[in-house]
């Protein structure tokens, strides 16, 4: 399949467009979202530097990678149908949280020995859910927002700037809001404190390094759908599902 030239173009004037791999784009976003809550939560895990063993949540392996779909699709199609995947992204979180506290509510089998470990897995503390939840959705928000703006800022140059800078603010406003909210009085402050500067670093240092993961991704989604959005004259609410 041949692509198609890249023409730049505002956001409003691709309203109606019929992009072929956003849907794809979209299922990779809310698949990782998800599956990073689920299975990387549950488990902490250890790195060893210097002799000293550093714990943090096995999920930051791969929960920065929705920050990085998130970047791809500000960048491609832009901050209103970044909008509409992010929404997308907090009602599957909700229902999650929802469907995980009623299965593990329902009581169990005669017989069946697997509930202390289903509760382990999805039995969250409420807390840490409504920690979770809300600073995603006010992350990635910050993430989209200010992708879109230091594209129109920049020209469209030095992707690199975008995405890492991005991420620099938008995990930094989810790590402000999850780790005070989800852990503030049950740690040590100063627990509350490193590890949320520690897994804000580690989260900037993963974007960094998949920098040409990014590159890669985005040149080709461009050439297949054949625009280049800027927006220009968004309107950036996010309260609105308008593309």
């Amino acid at each position: 399949m041949n692509s198609e030239p890249v023409k730049r173009s505002s956001a409003a004037s691709q309203s109606g467009h019929n992009f072929r791999y956003f849907d794809f784009v979209m299922a990779a976003f809310v698949t990782i979202l998800l599956l990073s809550n689920i299975i990387g939560a549950a488990k902490p895990t250890f790195v060893t530097i210097s002799g000293e063993q550093w714990v943090y949540g096995a999920g930051i392996l791969f929960f920065p990678l929705g920050y990085v779909i998130g970047d791809i699709l500000t960048e491609v199609y832009g901050y209103a149908r970044a909008r509409r995947v992010i929404w997308a992204g907090f009602a599957a979180m909700v229902f999650m949280a929802f469907m995980s506290w009623v299965v593990v509510s329902l009581p169990p089998a005669d017989g069946w020995e697997g509930q202390a470990a289903y509760e382990s897995v999805f039995g969250q503390v409420p807390r840490i859910v409504a920690a979770s939840i809300l600073a995603f959705w006010a992350g990635e928000f910050v993430n989209s927002y200010v992708m879109a703006r230091m594209k129109v800022w920049t020209q469209g140059r030095a992707l690199w700037s975008r995405t890492i800078g991005s991420t620099v603010v938008g995990q930094g406003v989810d790590s402000l809001i999850f780790y005070p909210l989800a852990f503030w009085g049950v740690w040590e402050t100063s627990a509350v404190l490193t590890v949320m500067v520690t897994n804000w670093l580690l989260k900037v240092l993963w974007e960094a390094v998949l920098t040409p993961v990014t590159y890669a991704v985005v040149g080709w989604l461009k050439r297949r759908e054949g625009v280049d959005i800027y927006d220009e004259s968004t309107n950036f609410t996010p309260f609105s599902t308008k593309t």
